[in-house]
């Protein structure tokens, strides 16, 4: 079957140089964007049933822009005042650079890794006289907890927002001969939405292992993986799909 419209989980990319729009021109496809998951902040009760006192923190970490968001958003509703002194470790540059939404950047106390939860291990042990307080979502990935365990901080864990599954009521699936998922999240979502769902001849693409294992679970036949040695990016290893197929 040769694809001819594909949709993709998640927003349309923003600006004309995305490798997705350079795609669909050049194989003369039609490509859909439409995000199957969305976040939803959690309230102050909420957060008080968890026992969470943001008071009794001297530090936070950040894995996600979103944690930053929802952190503050929290903080300005419980009436907390976030203190000048507070120690923030972020997992990247671009997650400490993002706290200048919130904070005064310069002379605050922060230090953020390249990119993974391991780059983090250092500065924990650096700073590990901190009370450090995790705002996340409801799904926290295995990596993030086996390394704050191993770092032998006093750590606690604050669910602040939720991944759920948008209405997708007004989509036609079946119009599409390709899906593209890149979290386990949306995979939920397609059958949360489309209970009855049959893949037939359609194509599943997806994103990491994660997401793969739970297409697997789900029952899915999956035709598109990436990143791989030869595609590192899900454009790439879509086009190379069609180019083998769509002759």
């Amino acid at each position: 079957m040769k694809i001819k419209s594909i949709l993709v989980s998640q927003p349309a990319p923003q600006g004309d140089s995305s490798p997705y729009l350079e795609m669909a021109k050049s194989e003369k496809i039609k490509i859909d964007f439409r995000p199957f998951i969305h976040v939803e902040g959690v309230d102050a009760k909420e957060l008080r049933t968890q026992k969470i006192d943001l008071s009794h923190y001297t530090g936070v970490i950040f894995t996600s822009k979103n944690a930053i968001d929802h952190y503050f958003r929290l903080a300005e509703e419980m009436r907390f005042s976030v203190p000048d002194n507070m120690r923030y470790i972020c997992q990247s540059e671009a997650i400490a650079n993002y706290l200048q939404k919130h904070i005064i950047y310069r002379k605050r106390k922060i230090s953020f890794g390249e990119k993974s939860m391991a780059d983090l291990l250092p500065l924990f042990k650096k700073h590990h006289d901190e009370k450090y307080l995790l705002p996340c979502s409801d799904v926290v990935t295995e990596e993030t907890t086996k390394i704050l365990d191993q770092s032998g901080i006093d750590w606690t864990k604050a669910v602040m927002y939720r991944t759920v599954a948008s209405d997708l009521s007004d989509v036609k699936i079946e119009e599409y001969d390709m899906l593209v998922f890149f979290s386990h999240q949306g995979i939920k979502s397609l059958f949360h939405n489309f209970p009855n769902f049959e893949q037939g001849d359609r194509k599943i693409a997806v994103f990491g292992s994660t997401t793969q294992n739970a297409a697997e679970e789900a029952g899915l036949k999956i035709d598109v993986m990436a990143p791989t040695k030869e595609t590192p990016s899900m454009t790439m290893a879509i086009e190379k799909y069609i180019r083998a197929n769509n002759k």
